[in-house]
């Protein structure tokens, strides 16, 4: 998304004295993902905010059209981004993310940026040490070649259909892949995949500060991506947090594809719930 868009949406949550609600897409999306999210925390009387990664294309078009924006985006510096953008929000927001975005949001609420974050099926930080093999899977099209750190690599419709949407029907995959998906930086899967090695690693989270906020985690039951293990090992690390609220919830049924894909809404609802608890 281009900076002046990003501009314009934090000026609008600004000027509407609502609190505002930031969401942070994962890999092999974009913002416009969100787009139905949006309009439900709109009317539910909050500020939505839905800023791209830096150089994000406005459509997935033109995100085809010029895969190599994508690469080269580290964790760092997705996380310095979003910092950045919600340091010019005048009222501390809620951040929700999906996959990587979960994990951002989570970097994001260890820097006491935010009020309350849900991270949907977030990618592993620092210290989350289960590695099941649908996730080695899932990542392969990127880390199987060393190269892709410096590259932008797209998914082909079957690796989208297992990373993904392994949980809807044909005819739905193909209708989200051809919808949703773009190219994504390759670096952040090796940065994660090598983060229990690397005492330096963006991919760390400051999950005891008091400042943490409330956080709700939330796994997709059949999530081939990021399941049950990854996702109840990061609850049980942020759970340490002794100054603030942290829950988990599964829900049944589920894939990758839960923030997109027909059964979005109920999980847009859980967040929804958990947010107007705190916020």
């Amino acid at each position: 998304m281009s900076s002046t868009y990003d501009a314009r949406e934090i000026e609008r949550a600004n000027a509407s004295g609502r609190v505002p609600v930031v969401f942070v897409h994962g890999l092999w999306l974009l913002p416009s993902s969100w787009d139905r999210w949006a309009q439900v925390f709109a009317e539910a009387g909050y500020a939505p905010v839905t800023p791209g990664w830096p150089d994000d294309p406005d459509t997935v078009a033109e995100a085809k059209e010029h895969p190599e924006v994508f690469a080269h985006k580290t964790v760092g510096q997705v996380a310095d981004h979003y910092a950045g953008l919600i340091g010019k929000l005048e009222r501390k927001p809620a951040v929700i993310g999906h996959s990587f975005g979960g994990l951002l949001a989570q970097i994001l609420a260890g820097r006491g940026l935010s009020c309350a974050s849900v991270a949907i099926d977030p990618a592993p930080f620092q210290g989350v040490l289960p590695l099941p093999i649908s996730s080695l899977r899932a990542a392969a099209p990127v880390l199987t070649n060393p190269a892709n750190v410096h590259r932008a690599v797209p998914l082909t419709y079957d690796q989208f259909r297992y990373a993904f949407a392994n949980a809807v029907p044909e005819e739905e995959a193909r209708e989200l892949y051809d919808t949703f998906s773009v190219p994504a930086p390759g670096a952040p899967l090796f940065q994660a995949a090598v983060a229990n090695f690397n005492p330096w690693s963006e991919t760390k989270v400051d999950s005891t500060n008091p400042e943490r906020g409330p956080l709700l985690i939330i796994s997709g039951e059949k999530d081939h991506t990021v399941p049950w293990a990854i996702a109840n090992a990061s609850y049980n690390r942020q759970a340490r947090n002794e100054h603030a609220v942290t829950e988990i919830v599964e829900m049944p049924g589920r894939g990758h594809s839960l923030t997109i894909d027909h059964g979005w809404r109920e999980v847009c609802d859980t967040a929804l719930a958990f947010v107007r608890r705190f916020v």
